[in-house]
């Protein structure tokens, strides 16, 4: 498994401890930043790490900025990307089971470091369930492949 991280200035530091955590598990992980505290442009990331999963060079893809809604905003622009904000155990397990989400969004200012952990461990442990959920998912790469906005 491959996982590629990033974060905004206000991700930045729980970026970095989960970063550590990952590694400590033997996770392969790979930091396309932001390096510290300066303020950044959320969306520069969010492309960046969304473009390498949905080429299938990342497994998944955790982003980390203030609330998460911005990063997973920004990702889910991508074709194939199912990025899911989770700041809670609950929604972390269904965004896998039943959306088959491949990017995590976590939000700084919500979480704590210790939850954050929890919430990663959930996410990389819990299996898309496929079946119905299976339609679903193929219901949203339709409208990807569908849906072109003209300028």
């Amino acid at each position: 498994m491959k996982i590629v991280i990033g974060g905004d200035h206000a991700g930045y530091a729980l970026k970095e401890k989960l970063k550590k955590f990952l590694g400590e598990k033997g996770i392969q992980v790979t930091d396309i930043g932001t390096n510290g505290l300066e303020p950044v442009d959320y969306p520069d990331y969010a492309e960046k790490a969304a473009s390498l999963v949905a080429s299938g060079e990342y497994t998944y893809g955790i982003l980390v900025c203030g609330t998460g809604n911005g990063m997973a905003m920004a990702a889910n622009k991508i074709p194939g990307i199912r990025a899911a904000v989770c700041n809670d155990l609950y929604s972390t397990r269904y965004s896998r089971e039943h959306n088959d989400a491949n990017i995590l969004a976590l939000g700084a200012w919500i979480i704590g470091c210790e939850l954050a952990k929890n919430i990663i461990h959930t996410w990389l442990n819990t299996q898309f369930l496929g079946d119905r959920h299976a339609h679903r998912i193929k219901k949203i790469t339709d409208i990807e492949k569908r849906v072109k906005i003209r300028d």
